[in-house]
């Protein structure tokens, strides 16, 4: 994905990917961390209460300004 303008308010926009982990929570990243252990230095966007051993890393873009995020989705088998 590529960084821009935002749809949704017209401000910029940055790539990264959103990030679950073990239950911890959604977090912003500007690269995808292999490793499934909460990483350091990651933004918290969601707290979440719940345990739990699946994590997932989806790319995107984000707005600041408005909060907007526009993911891509996994290709269907």
């Amino acid at each position: 994905m590529v960084a821009g303008k935002c749809t949704v308010c017209g401000g910029p926009t940055e790539t990264g990917y959103l990030v679950t982990s073990n239950g911890s929570g959604l977090f912003w990243a500007h690269d995808a961390p292999e490793s499934r252990a909460r990483p350091k230095g990651l933004e918290v966007l969601v707290g979440t209460r719940f345990g739990g051993t699946y994590s997932a890393n989806l790319p995107g873009v984000r707005c600041r300004n408005c909060a907007t995020l526009l993911l891509r989705l996994p290709k269907s088998p």
